[in-house]
Parts: C-alpha cells; structure tokens; sequence
C-alpha cells in the first residue's frame, strides 16, 4: 500500500486559472508582423503628430498618449495617462483606451465607414525594440478603435532614443522622452485630457 497526498481542488483550479489567464494574455497582443499586414494606414507627417503630443502632454516614462486626427491629419481630442505596474494584458489596455475616448470625444458607429483615426503615443524606458507589451498595446488599440467606430492608426514609442513608428520603421531622434517639448506644431485644439477614469481603471487592474 502507498501513501501520498492529493492535490486539492482549489490548487488545482488556481493553476489551471493561471495557466488560462497567461495564455489568455499572450493571444491579446500582435505580433509586429500582425501589425504590419493590419493595413493600418500610414501618417503623412509622424514627426509633426509626434512632436505635437509631446508637447502638449510632456510625457515620462509609462505615460500613454491617445489622440483622434480628422481625414486631414489635425488633431481632435487627445488624453493621456499612466500606465499602472501591471502584467501587460491587451484587453486592459482596451478597457483603458476606450474609457478615455468615450472622455473626450463622441463615438462614430453609426458611420458605415471610420472618417477619424486614432493613434497611441506610448513612452517608455527600454529601446525601441518591439515587446511584449507594445504587442499588448497594439491588440488593445485595435480593439478600443473597433469599440469607439474610429480607424485604427499608428502605435508610436517614445524612448531615450527618440521615437518610433512601429511596423514602419519611420523615427527619429526628437522628440525623445528626455526631450523638453517643441513648439506645437498640430492645430489648435482644446486642452488636453490627463489622469481621470483610466488611471483608476489601471489602479484597480494592478490591486487584483
């Protein structure tokens, strides 16, 4: 006769669950191969809409940048946020982009076809190299512009080394996050949105 010890129900159920979660995470990002045959449609001037939102929000590393641009590439609404220490999950982000569009400006479902673009400014630490978590943030800009009726734009970095548009390969070398800001170069628009609901969404993503 042996003796031994079964595993409980509840240590089995917990690792089955986080086995499930991490792999639930993993297919909640693209892969900059992904991206690139996503169609998404190009920036005439980057460095311009780069250049603007650095001003205009003077972000630090972990600060994320949603803006809206019209057909003519000017600036609509934007608002930016920090991204709370957290596992990178695309569908957070989601729920994070798509609570701070509903802020600042009206939805377009009712349109047949997207007219507004949307595209994410994002500093980080780190080199320009694609990550994970780029990877998660693009899955959840995809998904947030679906959710909101906008075209789905281009996911910037913004590191020491200046910017990047990923699944481009267009960057430069200023703005950088240790840059002071430039001189505002996209058209007047109202005052940006920071901090708010998606900040306590991120906050209460990262107690669980």
């Amino acid at each position: 006769m042996t003796f031994g010890f079964a595993p409980s129900t509840a240590s089995t159920s917990t690792s089955a669950d986080l086995s499930a979660a991490s792999a639930n995470s993993v297919a909640r990002m693209l892969e900059p191969a992904e991206w690139a045959a996503a169609g998404i449609p190009l920036l005439r001037n980057p460095r311009e809409v780069v250049s603007g939102l650095h001003a205009r929000h003077r972000p630090q590393p972990a600060t994320a940048i949603v803006a809206v641009l019209d057909p003519d590439e000017r600036l609509r609404a934007s608002a930016s946020f920090i991204r709370r220490p957290a596992p990178a999950d695309g569908w957070m982000f989601r729920n994070a982009l798509l609570a701070q569009l509903r802020r600042v400006i009206p939805h377009d479902l009712r349109r047949r076809t997207p007219v507004r673009t949307a595209v994410l400014l994002y500093c980080r630490d780190g080199d320009a190299r694609w990550t994970e978590e780029d990877g998660a943030w693009m899955w959840g800009l995809r998904d947030a512009c679906t959710l909101h009726g906008l075209r789905c734009g281009a996911y910037i970095t913004l590191t020491r080394d200046g910017w990047q548009v990923l699944g481009e390969g267009r960057g430069g070398r200023r703005p950088s996050s240790d840059s002071p800001p430039e001189p505002v170069a996209l058209s007047e628009t109202p005052p940006p949105r920071t901090g708010g609901a998606t900040s306590d969404i991120l906050r209460r993503a990262a107690a669980r």
